[in-house]
Parts: C-alpha cells; structure tokens; sequence
C-alpha cells in the first residue's frame, strides 16, 4: 500500500495540465467518490493496527498535497489565461476601423495632370534624378556662360572643370532631361509627359523651395504650331481648375525653346481680386512654355526642317497651392498629419 501510496504522490507533483479541463479531470481521477485516494481509504480499513498510524499519516499527505497542487495549478491557468485576454483585449468589444491614410496633395494632382494629358494622347516618360551636363544643359541648348550653370542654382556632385563639360554629374534642375532622353532614344512623332522631383539650390520660403516637383510635356511632329500648344494648355487648365479658369501667355525666354511664354492662371485664391500669393495682380504664373528650338532637335538627331513640336513645363506644388488653397509651400514637404489628413477624401 506504500508503493500505492507513493506512486500516486509522484504523479501529484509530476501532473502538469495545459488547460483547465485537464485539472478537473486529475481531481476527480485522484480526489472523487471514487477517485484512486478513495480507493485507497477502502484499503486502509483492513490493514494492520500497527501500521495504521504510519499508512494514516501518508495518506493525509497525499490528500493535502493534492489539494494544494490542484488549486495552484487552477489559480496559475486563471491567471495566464487573463494575461493572454488583457493582451488581446476584450474580444467583446465592437471593432473599430483601421485608420486608413491618404494620398500626398502632390501625388494627387501629379496623378491629376498626367490623367489630362493621357486624354491628349501623352505617355509618360521617367529619368534619373542624378544627370549629367549633356542632358540637363547642353543638349537644351544652355550656353556656356548661363547663368543656370553657376553653383549658385544648381547642386552639382561631381563638377570636373570651370568648363561645362559632360563628365559634371548633378542633380537635375528640370525635367527637361527626360525629354532629352526621349528624344535620343525615339523618334517623331513624340508625345511624352514627364513627372519628376527636381532640385535648385534656392532659398526656402512660402513661394519656393530647394526640392520640388515639376512635370513638363514635349510634343513633336510634322506641322505642330503655337496655336497647338495654347490651345492644349488651356484645355488643362479648364480640366485642372474648373471650366471658368482662364489663362494668358506672356513673351518670355528659355534656351530651348524660341519663340517661349511664360502661361498664367486666374488666382482662384482670391477670384482675380488681388491677394499675396498673387502679388495683387489676379493672375499666378503656372507654367513656361515654347515652340522646341531647332537647334535642341538637332542635339538629339530631329530634322528641324521637317518636324517641330512644343515642350512645356509646370510645378506640381504650384498647381496644388491654386487647386486646393495652400498658401504656404513649406507645408507640402513638413508630414504634418493634421494637414494632410486634409486629402484624405480626395483619394
């Protein structure tokens, strides 16, 4: 009955459940009416009267010691299973939705414009970031002496003379070098828009910034005229702001484009009237823009006798500010959750 005894205690201390129910079962099998602690009860009524007192105390043992062990293990399983729900939390509660975020105000109109000008017919085109001098200056027909070239407005990495030179590696100014690209590698007639972050090194303020987004657009074909090209950029500006905008085109200059204009938009800021984002005058300036250069097809292989085009190119933030009243530029580039959760329905 020792042996009984002591086996059973072993597997008191050994019994290690993984759930609850395992519990209950062990103390029923050991604990019960008619449990093996019970059985051994009906045995030590017929044992020898000199061995009552030794075989009585150990199996008072054995019953304590299960006791405790079950309402420990009991005590332990309550526990972990009410770290397990505080970790989950209460599987009660009615769900909440995950806050979904929203597309950057750039990236929205970026994809708005490149959408106007797919219904025209446009491509986009892409190109790196870091260019070289013959596809950011010479190649646009930049003379040597501009004065784009100088360190004040461009970011050079690797500038390897005082002469302009196409081993001067840089960061682009423009997204003109994408169309330089372009028309290296295709031939007329050629309709691309080209998207792209660029940079100048110029002072930060409301208006401007060091890095910022442009998309410009190149047109080349047999026949294509000036006409064209403002009748195309007032079709944008109408699908951009609204059927009321107005544009006008005032005589400018750009190195590869002759003759080039400078495209303004009515302030729907202030509706024309005159605020500081304006300078007063009721018109924002949007866009530059031009007949392509002769010399600047020439660059890239194009028969200038036989093809022309019109290239353009605007800034993405620009467009932005008048679309959806950001008076400030800095805002775009500063992740202030509480300004763009502005856009979250202009997804």
């Amino acid at each position: 009955m020792i042996e009984k005894i002591n086996e059973l205690l072993r597997q008191v201390e050994e019994f290690s459940p993984k759930a609850a129910a395992e519990v209950e079962e062990f103390r029923i099998r050991i604990l019960g009416k008619k449990g093996e602690l019970t059985a051994l009860m009906d045995e030590f009524k017929s044992v020898a009267p000199e061995l009552k007192r030794e075989l009585g105390q150990k199996l008072n043992a054995l019953k304590n010691e299960a006791l405790q062990r079950i309402n420990t293990l009991k005590e332990e399983l309550q526990n972990a299973a009410a770290d397990s729900a505080s970790q989950v939390g209460d599987m009660t509660r009615p769900g909440t939705a995950e806050e979904l975020g929203s597309r950057h105000p750039i990236s929205l109109v970026k994809n708005e414009i490149v959408e106007v000008f797919a219904r025209l017919g446009y491509t986009v085109a892409d190109g790196p970031e870091i260019e070289d001098d013959q596809h950011v200056f010479s190649s646009l027909n930049f003379p040597p002496e501009h004065p784009a070239r100088d360190m004040q407005d461009t970011f050079f990495i690797e500038k390897a003379s005082s002469e302009p030179s196409e081993k001067d590696i840089l960061l682009r100014t423009h997204t003109s070098s994408i169309q330089v690209r372009t028309m290296e590698h295709q031939k007329p007639p050629i309709r691309v828009i080209c998207p792209g972050r660029v940079f100048r090194n110029e002072a930060i303020s409301y208006r401007a910034h060091c890095i910022f987004h442009q998309i410009e657009g190149l047109y080349i074909d047999e026949g294509v005229s000036f006409a064209d090209m403002k009748q195309s950029l007032l079709y944008f500006a109408k699908e951009i702001f609204g059927e009321q905008a107005q544009i006008r085109m005032r005589p400018s200059y750009f190195p590869f484009t002759e003759p080039s204009a400078e495209v303004d938009v009515s302030c729907n800021l202030c509706g024309g009237k005159g605020c500081p984002v304006c300078k007063g005058t009721g018109w924002l300036e949007i866009m530059g823009c031009g007949m392509v250069d002769p010399n600047v097809l020439k660059a890239s292989n194009i028969d200038p006798e036989k093809y022309s085009g019109f290239a353009f190119g605007m800034g993405i933030e620009r467009i932005a500010m008048l679309k959806y009243g950001v008076k400030d530029l800095r805002l775009y580039f500063e992740n202030d959750v509480r300004f763009l959760h502005q856009f979250d329905d202009a997804l």
